[in-house]
């Protein structure tokens, strides 16, 4: 027996096993330390390649799916392989050709960790029969368990688009988010769609704890990124919350629960991929709310109150970048 072989072969083999478990079923665990890797090394690279080009970057998410897919199917495969090449006569060729060859062993672990079935190989009676069912049921346990994986990743995305577009759908900034909202004498019908995106968010953080690939997920266009909606909303609850006399303000549990569920996504965030930027982003302009008939807070009241949130608003500032994208504000000034 070839001890080399088969140490590298079940080497292989537990490394992609605690790296697919660790990624699909630990919810709190992030991803495994394969998979952490891939992410990083592929997002710098594409980051590096094309700057902030947002086709290039809504490349990110695919291609980090199915190199990960990729890598687990081929680890599983190889290890199997080199297992089975570990010992001489392990193989019966059933056409009686020539001797076994290290393709024929690729293929016979080929289909059987596929459950395929019984090809022109099988093993010899005793313990390679053993060894061939548990490479059979390692199989049909990943491959199943990829799929599934594979299908709630999707799901998650689809989410992660529809928050994003919820958000776009109240303004493209946070002092025209609040302008909106503003009837004249009080802000009104903000309470169902606050609360309404706040579970949104909420289910987001929680498929970012559940898939991690998740934030790699770019999309081209900024109305749709998550990230800056994210932005816009807080920036707007900063406003209503600390830019509005209280007397004006709208319901304060519906902001205060607003705001909490921001705080969840970016402490997860923060715990994976996020650093606070060195810089400040830019104020939102009280005096757009002030053109609009809206009352406002004095500017040094409203400064003292960023100051306080100096913390919260570089992770926010930090969280654009490591998503390539503009501070919102700052987009929307080049828009126009």
């Amino acid at each position: 027996m070839n001890v080399v072989y088969l140490a590298l072969g079940v080497g292989l083999l537990a490394t992609t096993v605690i790296d697919i478990v660790w990624t699909t079923l630990w919810v709190e665990g992030g991803a495994g330390p394969l998979t952490s890797r891939l992410m990083v090394w592929t997002w710098r690279t594409l980051r590096r390649i094309g700057g902030q080009n947002p086709r290039l970057l809504s490349l990110s998410g695919p291609l980090l799916f199915v190199l990960t897919l990729t890598i687990w199917i081929v680890l599983l495969w190889g290890g199997w392989t080199l297992v089975f090449a570990s010992a001489e006569n392990v193989l019966i060729d059933t056409l009686n050709r020539e001797s076994v060859s290290w393709s024929d062993r690729f293929y016979f672990t080929g289909y059987t960790i596929f459950t395929l079935g019984i090809g022109d190989f099988v093993p010899r009676t005793g313990r390679w029969q053993v060894v061939t069912i548990l490479a059979t049921g390692n199989g049909l346990l990943f491959v199943t368990l990829i799929v599934t994986y594979a299908l709630s990743v999707l799901e998650a995305v689809t989410q992660k688009r529809a928050f994003a577009s919820t958000v776009s759908a109240f303004g493209t900034h946070s002092e025209e988010l609040v302008r909106t909202s503003w009837t004249g004498e009080e802000f009104r019908g903000l309470e169902v769609p606050l609360n309404t995106v706040a579970t949104q968010l909420a289910t987001l953080t929680e498929n970012h704890k559940a898939y991690p690939i998740l934030h790699y997920f770019h999309s081209a266009r900024p109305d749709r990124s998550p990230i800056v909606e994210i932005v816009v909303l807080d920036e707007a609850l900063t406003l209503l919350r600390f830019g509005v006399p209280k007397r004006q303000r709208p319901n304060e549990i519906t902001v205060r629960n607003a705001r909490i569920s921001v705080e969840h996504y970016l402490e997860t965030l923060r715990e994976r991929f996020v650093e606070p930027a060195d810089d400040l982003p830019p104020a939102p302009d009280l005096r757009t709310l002030r053109e609009a008939g809206i009352p406002t807070v004095s500017d040094d009241e409203f400064e003292t109150a960023l100051d306080e949130l100096e913390a919260r608003r570089r992770l926010l500032y930090g969280l654009v970048d490591s998503d390539a994208r503009e501070w919102p504000s700052r987009r929307t000034d080049r828009a126009s």
